[in-house]
């Protein structure tokens, strides 16, 4: 672990370190898959630190909304410019941008988000996932070289998730070979895209096709935005940004309203389907190919999530070895907080998620690589399990997320409020990500509708996809079997938790349909349920699939390191049975005893993970730049670099601000 951080280390946070059981490199190693990959990571880091384009003369919460806009696409082009040098001169591989766009050095530069994420994260992959081989060859040389800069608008001011409902029209006209693209009305106005407002010069856009008279729904178009030299909108463009955030204020979102814009008819991707010069519509093999952008962001979305979590936990836990508060012993000083167990039940729980987080990552990205090389030739089998499966992750993780940084935040006090601290700034990034790519409760129905029929699949003896396969299982069984209080056996009560609150809800439609209920108010009647099912099954999916991937890697560790990392598995295992106790008990022939018993064995790994808990956050490696925060830098030195942070504040740059001349003086005189 590299001390970036100047002077001596606080004797508290020093301590913890000397009583750390497991080798913290090795750890370290593990996280990013091997020790070269750690020494790529350190020599990208240091490459694109030194450059000083993270060094801001006066802290970014002190401009004004234009002022960050602006130091923001500063940044990002001096960082990509950068990348870029990297990726062509040095061959360094794609890990630069992903490190950039959703790892930890990017937001150690671009701290409240970057203009030109969505070009590489939604407009380059969408040409590439949607467009022809033509059509990628045009614009895909020109978007990596940036000679164009581009965003993706899908979600309007009136429909968000809901992306059949889209107002925006792209209708063909057979005699220009045209389409003409129209915002009737204003919910129709694209709005939320990064980048849209004042950065990109063109977007794709999702809109609803018409031709021959007839609505095809929606598909995905290139269209420009602004004059290549001038930057000026074109004529029938209507273009702004939609204001200030609870975050992510650099990103630059916003909206955009077309009045008969023309664009030519090859501006439409057409990988999927396709509109012929006299404007007969050819369809694609399936509705779905057209979401495999958002399906690539979710999957991508579980992976952000862990470096949110790691910076979170690793800034709590270093303060909470560095804070002393109360006397609980008459005459004795005051203990570090990290003592307190409520305190390590709020944060252990976040390293093991992190870790959690991470192999669920890893194994979804392979699923979703090897299901969309399926897609390319033509075999569409598993792209609705991975579509629910993707749905549902990127629901439960955001939301598990954006509750750990929370709990984090509020675990180091008062200090926890400050900017300073780096936390409230983190919560309002990962917040965000609850709502975009697809509102959380909206995803879990998605998932539903999925869940709802393989359950049908499985009554009628069909095979089912391997993410739902515990379905036949578990339905042809339906009496419970003994409770296993073991990791193995509360693996198996996730399942038939599931399992049962599915088939609840197939049952509670079918018996609102029998009244007369029509199939969408059943549904809409049995939601709440819906969204608890999908929810359950996730569960099950992470915590199966944390302890089976960990189980696959726990030979190559040290018997010191694999017993730390199978301590966080248990403890995650353990909490969530604790959390669900209501279901478990519904579904499971779980006994009071048994929960009893998997509360002492929670604190007793609370207890045993406690004296680890100061390594187990330095093995993620994160670089004081990086996690830019007074309460969590590597020497521990929380109160003078507080105060150091409170000095910066241009309040402080004079002893008498000229409010007391203008105001406080002639109020205190009863002269105002």
């Amino acid at each position: 672990m590299k001390n970036n951080s100047p002077g001596k280390v606080n004797v508290d946070l020093q301590n913890e370190r000397n009583k750390c059981t497991f080798n913290v490199t090795e750890l370290t190693n593990f996280i990013d898959g091997s020790a070269e990959k750690t020494l790529e990571r350190h020599n990208r880091e240091e490459k694109v630190l030194s450059q000083g384009i993270h060094i801001e003369e006066v802290p970014s919460e002190y401009l004004s909304h234009k002022e960050k806009y602006e130091l923001a696409v500063k940044k990002a082009c001096l960082l990509f410019k950068l990348i870029r040098y990297m990726q062509e001169e040095e061959n360094t591989g794609m890990d630069n941008y992903r490190e950039v766009l959703g790892g930890f050095l990017g937001s150690a530069i671009l701290q409240d988000g970057s203009p030109l994420t969505l070009h590489y994260v939604m407009f380059i992959p969408t040409l590439m996932g949607q467009g022809t081989v033509e059509q990628q060859a045009y614009w895909i040389g020109r978007s990596w070289s940036c000679s164009i800069i581009g965003t993706y608008a899908q979600t309007e001011l009136g429909h968000g998730t809901f992306i059949r409902g889209l107002e925006t029209t792209a209708t063909y006209d057979p005699k220009t070979k045209e389409f003409i693209l129209n915002s009737p009305t204003l919910t129709s106005y694209k709005w939320w895209p990064g980048g849209l407002a004042h950065t990109a010069n063109f977007c794709i856009v999702v809109a609803q096709l018409y031709t021959k008279g007839q609505c095809h729904g929606i598909h995905p178009f290139v269209v420009q935005l602004r004059d290549e030299e001038t930057h000026m909108p074109l004529p029938g463009i209507k273009i702004g940004e939609i204001g200030a955030k609870l975050g992510m204020n650099g990103t630059n979102n916003g909206f955009l309203g077309f009045e008969n814009v023309r664009i030519p008819r090859e501006h439409m991707l057409m990988k999927n389907s396709k509109v012929l010069e006299d404007g007969t519509y050819v369809n694609s093999p399936s509705s779905k190919l057209t979401y495999s952008t958002m399906m690539f962001v979710r999957v991508v979305l579980v992976n952000d999530m862990c470096n949110y979590m790691a910076k979170a936990v690793t800034i709590a836990t270093r303060y909470s070895a560095v804070r002393r508060q109360s006397q609980p012993k008459p005459n004795e000083p005051e203990p570090q907080i990290l003592d307190y167990l409520t305190q390590q039940h709020k944060l252990f729980i976040g390293i093991a998620t992190v870790h959690a987080f991470r192999l669920s990552a890893s194994w979804i990205w392979e699923m979703y690589n090897n299901v969309t090389a399926e897609l390319e030739s033509g075999d569409l089998e598993r792209l609705p399990e991975l579509h629910a499966l993707s749905c549902c992750l990127k629901a439960v993780t955001t939301a598990d997320a954006a509750q750990c940084v929370e709990k984090c935040r509020l675990s180091c006090g008062g200090h926890g409020y400050m900017l300073s601290s780096n936390l409230p700034l983190t919560y309002g990034l990962v917040t965000a990500a609850s709502t975009y790519e697809g509102e959380n409760t909206v995803l879990l129905l998605q998932t539903a509708r999925y869940l709802v029929k393989a359950w049908q699949q499985a009554i009628g003896g069909n095979q089912l996809t391997p993410t739902v396969s515990y379905i036949a299982k578990v339905a042809a069984g339906r009496r419970s079997p003994p409770w296993d209080n073991t990791v193995e056996g509360i693996i198996d009560g996730f399942y038939r938790v599931a399992c049962g609150k599915i088939a609840l809800c197939v049952n509670n439609i079918e018996k609102r349909q029998k009244t007369g209920m029509s199939y969408e108010d059943a549904w809409n009647m049995t939601s709440v349920q819906l969204a608890s099912a999908s929810e359950a099954h996730c569960r099950a999916i992470i915590i199966a699939t944390y302890y089976n991937e960990m189980e696959k890697r726990k030979a190559d560790l040290s018997p010191a390191l694999r017993q730390v990392l199978l301590q966080l598995v248990d403890l995650y295992i353990v909490y969530w049975a604790l959390e669900n106790v209501g279901d478990l008990l519904r579904y499971t022939s779980i006994s009071e005893r048994d929960i009893e018993q998997l509360q002492h064995w929670y604190e007793d790994l609370l207890s045993k993970i406690r004296p680890n808990a100061v390594g187990l956050v330095d093995a993620f490696d994160i670089r004081d730049e990086i996690l830019h925060s007074a309460l969590g830098a590597y020497d521990g030195r929380v109160y003078e670099r507080l105060m150091a942070e409170a000095l910066k504040s241009p309040l402080n740059a004079e002893p008498v601000n000229r409010t007391f001349h203008t105001h406080l003086k002639p109020f205190m005189q009863g002269k105002l």
